[in-house]
């Protein structure tokens, strides 16, 4: 009985670290995963800005590829020197630069602030970090736009025989929508051959519709 009594003594005093103990033991794991967690939503890369300025740059290289090609092949349609076709290009491509590179920043600053405002209606920090950037979109679209205008003027810049330089910008320009297309497939995730064609043939009909529009407008001599 002495020694029951002695043993129910004893217990109550290190039953409360003991427990203690095991809880702390059980929530260890736990703290770590948390931590891990947190520990790998801060290292994972963010690609929503990524893809705002890579989608910006794939678009200005075609519209400037095409853009300038069609306003070259509209002036070609009527004047034959080789100066007027290259100062056409060059034209559409300081305009088609500037006007992609204020549109997008007008587009994507008006993205930032609606979410900006979700974000404080919702009562959530705010971290500019993780917003879609508009002067990053805009320099990105200004110069993939002179890079896809310059490929048509390479074209023209080097042959002189009127008939010749309109095949080769043709032709350069063809090969450039070709390679838009699959990187545009590519990107996207779809497939190489219906995104590549898709691309070609808007490309001829946007050329072709501009040089014969234009010849018509030059011979009812408007």
């Amino acid at each position: 009985m002495a020694d029951h009594n002695k043993l129910c003594q004893i217990a109550p005093s290190s039953s409360p670290n003991t427990s203690k103990d095991a809880i702390s033991d059980i929530e260890a794991p736990h703290r770590n995963l948390e931590d891990d967690h947190l520990q790998h939503e801060n290292n994972v890369v963010d690609y929503t800005q990524r893809a705002q300025w890579l989608r910006a740059a794939v678009l200005g290289a075609n519209d400037g590829l095409l853009s300038t090609a069609s306003l070259m092949m509209g002036v070609g349609a009527v004047r034959k020197d080789v100066k007027t076709m290259i100062l056409t290009g060059v034209a559409g491509l300081f305009a088609g630069a500037c006007s992609m590179a204020i549109g997008e920043f007008v587009s994507v600053y008006s993205q930032y602030d609606i979410e900006v405002a979700q974000l404080k209606r919702e009562g959530k920090e705010v971290n500019k970090a993780k917003l879609p950037n508009p002067f990053y979109a805009a320099a990105a679209s200004a110069v993939a736009f002179a890079v896809g205008a310059v490929v048509p003027l390479l074209g023209a810049a080097f042959v002189k025989e009127y008939r010749v330089r309109l095949v080769v910008v043709a032709g350069v320009v063809s090969l450039a929508l070709l390679g838009f297309g699959v990187l545009s497939a590519v990107l996207g995730k779809a497939p190489v051959g219906k995104s590549s064609c898709r691309v070609l043939i808007g490309g001829w009909l946007a050329m072709g519709i501009t040089f014969g529009l234009t010849k018509s407008v030059d011979s009812i001599g408007v």
